[in-house]
């Protein structure tokens, strides 16, 4: 006589346990594993099926060795394997773009860190007083850089327009320090510096390739922190009761049929799968846009004027600046005579003007290092890795350790029997599982934590496409909105480049009076965050059309 013992244990595994009474034959139980990924069943055979079935709530009914209490177990058992297994693959997900955020945020900051060092290390001996009279100036310069990098609300604009105005008054009192120049007639000057040119084409060229490049920079890191936390709350997203039974169902249910060595049919998986990541699906179209824009912006780091090269010479860019009205002193201060009238001259004994050479920057000659190439390749070749993750997840999971081999079909679990799965295989996304054959979906009711996932997915495409115009979508004006709004369109190079050529220079009077005294006002800030009103816009109709 043969008697059945069963178990449940915890860590997911069961263990079922058929006691053989010593008979003539002392034959004892032969034991069996299954596995769903890497969690183990143990389970004897023969099993007796003794059961009619007709207590089974998902398990086909029919002579089986399971009680109610077994199937209840069974179905917290799929619930908490499939969530895990959920939860590792977006972990290595996570992984992968957590690991691009830090070598790429590292290697921006790094570059900002030397970019500041050599400008330190060289201009002492290159410019003397102008360099100890201006470097509060030169550090505020790059504490803007950063924080702007940051993302805070820095109007960059703004914080370069007013680096030069201060370098400027520094450098034309230098060199016209015999003459007595007051705050009004700097103001007249500060009036004519559009016209005047007094730089050359230095803080116009340099204003277009730093913002564009801190734009790309910040965006891409961002754009890699969103991704993270989109698959981060995604996989937080809990399993419903019909995909738990049919997890179950897929799972455990031959067991209890006595067919423990019957591996699930690949399709009939597939739409276990399909219907239950069903929501997690219609990531796909933006996961994809978030993605392709990335690439985009990724591209610019090895553009001719790259942001490793940018970076790297800006003390250069100024060095060459300040050259430009050195030797230009003449012409500009006769049309500053013209214009604001003869100066006095003073009665202090002044030392004479410092004689620098020239230092042309030779950007010309630089070309995208090694890192930076590495860096790139590498966040490329994984993010085109992780463009179809939403949809070949199901596939993932109905691996060949799940499924039966195609070669197996006719034996293989199709939720009822051994035997070849007939129902046809079903899309992607919420909509297509209307006729799921397996999974219960209410495509009325889409899970409203992934679609607000959705929606942060647009809007950091959105960003990312403005940063490959050289948009600042914080800073961007309202009549601008029609730009990103999906088609990554907006402007082109050459149109962006005349916008952040504007300047604020008829504004610079007004602000110059209130600010140049004792250092007062921080650049930036006074300028207001503005978020994008398409964007506004878009988030109330998407909130309004899922409701």
């Amino acid at each position: 006589m043969e008697s059945t013992a069963f178990t449940y244990l915890r860590h997911l595994t069961l263990r079922v346990s058929h006691t053989v009474h010593r008979g003539p034959a002392q034959r004892a139980s032969l034991v069996l594993h299954i596995t769903f990924e890497d969690t183990v069943y143990a389970q004897s055979r023969p099993a007796p099926l003794r059961e009619s079935g007709e207590h089974l709530r998902v398990c086909p009914q029919g002579y089986t060795c399971c009680t109610s209490e077994m199937e209840e177990n069974f179905a917290n058992s799929s619930k908490n394997e499939f969530e895990a297994k959920l939860k590792e693959a977006s972990q290595s997900v996570q992984g992968v773009f957590a690991v691009q955020h830090k070598n790429f945020d590292g290697y921006f900051q790094d570059l900002l860190n030397k970019s500041e060092k050599s400008l330190h290390d060289t201009f002492p001996d290159l410019y003397g007083d102008l360099y100890s009279q201006h470097v509060k100036q030169f550090r505020e310069l790059y504490v803007e850089l950063r924080q702007y990098y940051k993302g805070t609300t820095v109007n960059l604009e703004e914080v370069l327009h007013e680096f030069w105005m201060h370098l400027l008054e520094r450098l034309f009192k230098l060199l016209n320090s015999q003459y007595v120049i007051t705050d009004e007639y700097l103001d007249c000057v500060f009036k004519l510096s559009e016209q005047l040119k007094p730089f050359g084409e230095v803080p116009r060229d340099l204003k277009l390739k730093v913002t564009r490049a801190l734009i790309a920079s910040r965006s891409f890191v961002l754009g890699l922190g969103v991704g993270i936390e989109v698959v981060k709350r995604v996989s937080q997203v809990s399993l419903n009761q019909d995909c738990t039974r049919a997890i179950m169902k897929l799972v455990y249910c031959p067991h209890c049929r006595g067919m423990g060595g019957a591996k699930p049919c690949l399709n009939y998986c597939r739409n276990v799968m399909k219907g239950c990541l069903a929501n997690q699906a219609d990531l796909d179209t933006e996961w994809r846009n978030l993605v392709d824009s990335m690439l985009l912006v990724v591209d610019r780091f090895e553009s001719p004027s790259n942001i490793e090269i940018t970076m790297t010479t800006i003390h250069e860019r100024i060095s060459e600046a300040i050259s430009i009205m050195q030797e230009n002193k003449k012409t500009i201060t006769n049309k500053v005579f013209q214009n604001c009238g003869n100066l006095k001259a003073s009665t202090e004994v002044v030392g004479g003007e410092e004689k620098r050479q020239r230092r042309k920057s030779n950007m010309e000659e630089k070309a995208v290092g090694p890192a930076l190439e590495k860096l790139v390749a590498n966040a490329k070749g994984k993010l085109k890795d992780l463009k179809d993750y939403w949809v070949i997840l199901p596939n993932a999971l109905c691996n060949e350790k799940v499924t039966a081999a195609s070669t197996n079909e006719d034996k293989c679990w199709n939720g009822m029997a051994r035997g070849r799965y007939l129902p046809e295989l079903m899309g992607d996304g919420l909509a297509s599982q209307i006729n799921n054959p397996e999974v219960d979906v209410d495509i009325t009711k889409p899970d409203m934590t992934i679609r607000q996932q959705i929606m942060q997915l647009k809007i950091m495409t959105n960003r990312l496409r403005n940063a490959y115009n050289g948009n600042d979508v914080d800073y961007q004006d309202t009549s601008d909105d029609f730009s990103g709004s999906g088609s990554g369109g907006g402007c082109l190079d050459d149109l962006c480049g005349r916008k952040l050529e504007k300047s604020t220079v008829k504004k610079q009077s007004d602000s110059r009076t209130v600010q140049k005294k004792a250092g007062q006002g921080v650049p930036g800030a006074s300028s207001v965050f503005r978020p994008s009103i398409f964007l506004l816009l878009l988030l109330l109709f998407t909130t309004a059309f899922t409701t």
